[in-house]
């Protein structure tokens, strides 16, 4: 069901809850209250009944329908159209999910459009509706919880990708790990999609502390939004020092595995210095052995006396020069 939730407030009470649209609009009139409605993935019919009622821009209704937008605030006339994009941390995968939000906040009225699970507006309502004294400041106060909700969940997600970068840290200098410049990559184009959605948040909660004496935003509810816009920059600042320690570490593990490459062709250079060392000493007195162990009936010094000592001194001597020579070159 598109509707979520769908409520009157009159002095920052529930006052009804109205089963259809139709009837929204029509107790919202009749007790001058304010309305607020909740859509999750609205249909094209059923956020042109509310775009009608409330007379929102055709091109902020698209941009709500379509999705896919970055984070922003647009005023048009007396209505504010404000886009933020939740995030959540999912320790089961170690990523980060991010959602999209449209606000519409009017004269009398909010409109909200989820495209997704987060952030958790049911809670924000159970929060404003239990304080009357802050819902009854009217939709800017909205506004302002909803940005709230928004920041206070990015917290656990900047501490997520922390500890994301903790453990990659440990792990540069434990074991080998082949899958590691994968994961720092990954990492790093979370952090950049991260800072995406949350590099407008101050600018968006800066312009409407801007536009509060001018459209009588109540000061209690400007002080509070300084609070989220200190929030929104400590976030902004973690997250900024978060992307040049994943360059660094994709820098180190790159070096890391290189020495180990460089390491290894060493080690197996030296191997194979010493393998062909003494494949060179064994091949002396294999040559000899073979030459005179042919067996033809002419050959040079097959009848010497002394062939057969002098044959096994030769291959003696072949092999101790061929062992000196290697070793001195620290081939053995």
């Amino acid at each position: 069901m598109p509707i979520i939730d769908n409520a009157v407030y009159v002095g920052g009470h529930r006052i009804q809850n109205p089963e259809s649209l139709e009837l929204t609009f029509e107790y919202m009139r009749a007790k001058g209250g304010m309305a607020w409605i909740g859509l999750f993935r609205p249909t094209e019919e059923e956020l042109a009944k509310v775009a009608a009622e409330f007379s929102l821009h055709p091109l902020a209704v698209e941009d709500a329908l379509n999705g896919h937008q970055r984070a922003k605030i647009e005023r048009y006339g007396d209505i504010l159209f404000v886009v933020l994009r939740p995030a959540r941390y999912i320790d089961e995968t170690e990523t980060v999910d991010f959602g999209e939000l449209h606000v519409f906040v009017g004269p009398d009225f909010v409109v909200t459009v989820r495209h997704a699970e987060s952030p958790d507006l049911a809670h924000v309502r159970q929060r404003l509706e239990a304080q009357p004294e802050l819902l009854a400041r009217g939709p800017e106060a909205v506004l302002y919880a909803i940005l709230d909700q928004v920041v206070d969940e990015y917290e656990p997600v900047v501490d997520g990708v922390q500890n994301d970068i903790d453990e990659i840290e440990d792990a540069l200098f434990g074991t080998e790990d082949p899958g590691l410049s994968r994961r720092i990559y990954e990492l790093s184009s979370e952090v950049i999609s991260f800072q995406r959605a949350t590099d407008p948040l101050p600018v968006i909660v800066e312009s409407l502390l801007r536009g509060g004496e001018k459209y009588g935003v109540d000061v209690e509810l400007q002080r509070s939004l300084r609070d989220v816009l200190d929030h929104s920059l400590h976030i902004r600042d973690r997250l900024t020092s978060a992307r040049p320690i994943l360059a660094n570490a994709l820098t180190v593990n790159a070096t890391l595995v290189t020495q180990r490459q460089t390491e290894t062709a060493l080690a197996q250079n030296e191997q194979v210095k010493k393998i062909s060392g003494w494949a060179a000493i064994l091949f002396g007195p294999t040559l000899v052995a073979g030459i005179y162990g042919m067996n033809f009936k002419h050959m040079p010094e097959l009848q010497f006396v002394w062939g057969y000592p002098a044959a096994l001194a030769l291959m003696a001597a072949t092999s101790v020069v061929l062992y000196a020579v290697f070793k001195g070159r620290h081939w053995l």
